[in-house]
């Protein structure tokens, strides 16, 4: 799930005034718009353009992302991934994977990719490795315990980046009248805030976006 919260004329400006997709990726978007019906929840070029700019910065050997969705996110974050790195991905949904590693194999990445399907809360806690870039964008609820699995697994300068923090906006909504979602993202959101392990801006891109360095 993602919702545009900002005026869409200034979005398509953004979009028009960043770097042009990766022939790869536009291909990965427009088969996702065509065949899955929540294809709202692929990344695009806007917040593709930040995972890729995060990736270069980073130079990252080790990078996670819980929630692949069709694999456009995972594609973006493998840019900037060191010679010798491996990016980690874990979705639930096993009727992605034909999608996942169709792209994963069009962009040339199969030894840079490494993709994970079942139970992220499981899955992460048996994988054995350092993150130097964790992707979060999965389901709400578990957005904390997600955080908790990896962030003594990340050095000082760590980069932990969280999707959909401000769910639609409804996390501006009263408690009583927010769902589970909005209101699993508001505590996230505190956690972040009241944790002195890291620092995080939160970016009004798309559906909000958290950066949060380890300190």
């Amino acid at each position: 799930m993602t919702t545009e919260l900002f005026d869409v004329s200034l979005n398509r400006y953004a979009e028009q005034m960043s770097s042009d997709q990766l022939p790869v990726l536009a291909a990965l978007e427009r088969e996702t718009h065509m065949r899955h019906t929540q294809s709202v929840m692929i990344s695009g070029n806007l917040q593709g353009q930040l995972l890729q700019l995060i990736s270069h910065l980073c130079r990252p050997r080790r990078v996670l992302e819980i929630g692949t969705y069709t694999g456009y996110s995972a594609l973006c974050l493998a840019q900037g991934l060191t010679e010798d790195g491996v990016l980690h991905t874990v979705e639930m949904d096993d009727e992605k994977c034909e999608i996942v590693e169709k792209y994963i194999a069009e962009a040339g990445m199969e030894g840079k990719i490494v993709t994970h399907f079942g139970d992220a809360r499981q899955i992460v806690r048996e994988l054995d490795e350092s993150w130097d870039i964790v992707f979060i964008d999965a389901d709400k609820p578990s957005y904390g315990l997600y955080f908790d699995l990896v962030i003594e697994k990340m050095k000082s300068g760590g980069v932990i980046i969280a999707d959909n923090v401000l769910f639609e906006g409804k996390v501006l909504l009263p408690e009583e009248k927010q769902g589970k979602n909005e209101k699993a993202m508001h505590l996230f959101n505190q956690k972040l805030k009241n944790d002195d392990r890291v620092a995080q801006v939160m970016l009004p891109i798309r559906d909000g976006i958290s950066v949060i360095r380890k300190l």
